[in-house]
C-alpha cells in the first residue's frame, strides 16, 4: 500500500482550516457554545464545526429538497443544512431526547428555519418505516446509535432517489474499527463500513473528515 501525502492536523493547523471555510453565523456559533456549555459530557456527539458547512455544500451541490436526519443532539447539523435549502424545501429530523432537542428548536427558531424543519421524538426505525417507501430523499445525514446504522441503511436507501446522497458519520470511530474484537458502538460501525463497501446499490467512499465521513450516492 502507498500512503499519499499525510498532514498532521495540529490544533493551529484546524484554526487555518477554518478560517479558510464558510465561518459560522451569529446562531450556529451560538448554538455550538451553548452545546458545550449545558451538555459538556457528550458534546462531543454535536457534528465537527467544520462538518456544518460541508452540509450546506452538499445539499446545494445536490439541490436537495427533502432530506432526511437521523441523530438531532442539539440541532447544529439540522440547522446548517436547512439554512442551505430552498424556501420550499423540508428536513425531517429524528431523536428520542426532547431535552437536547428543545435547544436544537430554539436555535432553528431564532435562525428562521422553524418552518423548513420537523422534529419527530420517537425511535428513528419508527420514523423511517413510516415514511413513503417510494424513492423522494433527496440527502441523508446519519450521525445516531451506531448498533442501528445498518438497519438505518436499509430504511434509506429505498427510500433515496436515483443520484440521491447519503452522509453518514463517525466511520473511523476513533480508531476502533481497526479492532477485530470490537463490541458496541465500534462494532456497530465495523458492520455497517462492510455492509456499506458490498452494497452494490450504491457508490460509496470513506474520508478521513473529522472522526470519518462516508458519501454514499445511489445508482
Amino acid at each position: 500500500m502507498t500512503k499519499g501525502n499525510s498532514t498532521k492536523i495540529t490544533d493551529e493547523l484546524y484554526t487555518y482550516m477554518l478560517d479558510h471555510n464558510p465561518p459560522l453565523d451569529r446562531v450556529q456559533r451560538g448554538l455550538v457554545a451553548t452545546t458545550y456549555a449545558k451538555f459538556p459530557d457528550v458534546a462531543g456527539m454535536q457534528s465537527a464545526e467544520e462538518q456544518g458547512p460541508l452540509l450546506a455544500f452538499l445539499v446545494r451541490l445536490t439541490g436537495a429538497r427533502h432530506i432526511v436526519e437521523v441523530g438531532t443532539f442539539t440541532g447544529f447539523s439540522a440547522l446548517s443544512m436547512a439554512q442551505a435549502l430552498p424556501a420550499d424545501g423540508r428536513l425531517i429530523t429524528c431523536d428520542v431526547s426532547e431535552e437536547w432537542t428543545s435547544y436544537a428548536r430554539d436555535a432553528w427558531a431564532e435562525a428562521g428555519v422553524t418552518d423548513r424543519i420537523e422534529l419527530r421524538i420517537a425511535p428513528a426505525l419508527e420514523t423511517l418505516r413510516a415514511m413513503p417507501a417510494e424513492p423522494h430523499i433527496d440527502l441523508a445525514y446519519v450521525d445516531a446509535d451506531k448498533e442501528n446504522q445498518v438497519a438505518y441503511w436499509e430504511q434509506l436507501v429505498p427510500r433515496l432517489r436515483p443520484g440521491g446522497l447519503i452522509v453518514t458519520d463517525n466511520t473511523l470511530f476513533h480508531g476502533s474499527v481497526l479492532d477485530e474484537s470490537a463490541t458496541g458502538s465500534a462494532a456497530g460501525v465495523r458492520a455497517f463500513n462492510d455492509h456499506v463497501t458490498a452494497d452494490d446499490r450504491m457508490d460509496s467512499v470513506l474520508l478521513a473528515i473529522s472522526d470519518g465521513l462516508t458519501l454514499s450516492r445511489k445508482r
